[in-house]
């Protein structure tokens, strides 16, 4: 025996399969002789809905996507478990799309998912401030779609949309006060994502911190990494360049690899060089000694997108202005920096 569909029903009542769907569906708008006649013809048929048939029915996937631009930053790891864990409970599936920082590949990612195939994305770009105002239009097709979006720590005024952004000026700010107040006066910076403006936030904020507690700004300790660059190489430039007593580094992995080379020249940390890297991972705490990170809360980052996504998704017709929410960081003190003075 055939299985049993909406069609057949709707066939069988000579009635569209809209009506046959709100009738399944108690829909106050079928009347209740017809209601009951579809509901006991479709019980006594074994009919078991097809979600994916209701949800284009309902013009809806119940399905939200997610671009990431790197899967192996803890961060990013942090905000895909917040999103998955409440898009569950409110009874969304989520589609995780990594770009691994290709612009062409994010370009393609979101042609797909604006075809139709999710009811909202969450997106951190890949592009750099360069690259932005080319790549503006492609993202706005996902509002010429009407699918909203919500874009995250890697976000862009070029664009109007929610937005969840980290406080990355007060987070440079904070940690370079923070080794000042241990006594550290020659800090480095050693960034992996020079181009981005979180970067330069960071950075600012590092200049900011400086300039308010008396030391000179030096361009040289600003260190950028590039994919191509061999970081021991860099840092042998770094360490012999001048006495260094601090670095910053603007991400986990980074930070653990810079200690590692930092130790492996014979330098102790946090004495002779005390170091903060980024995102709180599980590394961070398990490498000797311990590193001391600026946590930027992504599992909480993760809730807050994608709870203003899924309001955006169910209230299609509200007129509410769009918002971006700005989350602060919090330092987390471990053993790779010097108790402050």
């Amino acid at each position: 025996m055939s299985k049993i569909t909406l069609k057949k029903i709707a066939t069988h009542f000579n009635v569209s399969i809209s009506t046959v769907s709100k009738a399944i569906n108690d829909s106050y708008e079928i009347s209740e002789q017809l209601r009951t006649k579809i509901q006991d013809y479709a019980k006594a048929n074994n009919y078991r809905p097809n979600k994916v048939a209701l949800n284009l029915l309902n013009r809806n996937t119940k399905t939200i996507g997610i671009v990431i631009p790197n899967i192996l930053n803890y961060f990013f790891v942090q905000v895909l478990y917040g999103i998955e864990s409440v898009a569950d409970i409110k009874g969304y599936s989520i589609i995780t799309c990594i770009t691994n920082q290709s612009l062409e590949k994010e370009t393609k990612t979101l042609e797909l998912l604006s075809a139709g195939s999710v009811d909202g994305i969450i997106i951190s770009s890949a592009a750099d401030e360069s690259e932005l105002p080319g790549h503006v239009p492609q993202i706005k097709k996902l509002h010429d779609n009407q699918i909203p979006m919500v874009m995250f720590d890697r976000v862009t005024d070029l664009i109007q949309c929610d937005k969840v952004i980290v406080d990355d000026y007060e987070a440079g700010y904070k940690a370079t006060r923070f080794f000042i107040n241990t006594g550290c006066r020659t800090i480095a910076v050693v960034t992996p994502i020079e181009d981005s403006n979180i970067s330069k936030l960071r950075i600012d904020g590092y200049k900011k911190a400086l300039d308010e507690m008396g030391v000179d700004f030096d361009e040289k300790l600003i260190v950028p990494i590039g994919k191509e660059d061999d970081l021991d190489i860099t840092m042998s430039f770094l360490l012999n360049y001048r006495p260094i007593d601090a670095i910053m580094t603007l991400d986990e992995i980074t930070a653990v690899k810079v200690m590692s080379i930092v130790q492996s020249r014979g330098y102790r940390v946090p004495e002779d060089i005390s170091i903060i890297g980024f995102t709180n991972g599980e590394l961070s705490k398990y490498v000797t000694p311990s590193l001391t990170m600026v946590s930027q809360h992504g599992k909480y980052i993760g809730e807050t997108t994608v709870d203003i996504l899924i309001d955006r998704i169910e209230n299609k017709d509200s007129k509410k202005e769009f918002e971006t929410k700005v989350v602060k960081t919090s330092l987390i003190v471990r053993n790779s920096t010097k108790k402050p003075l």
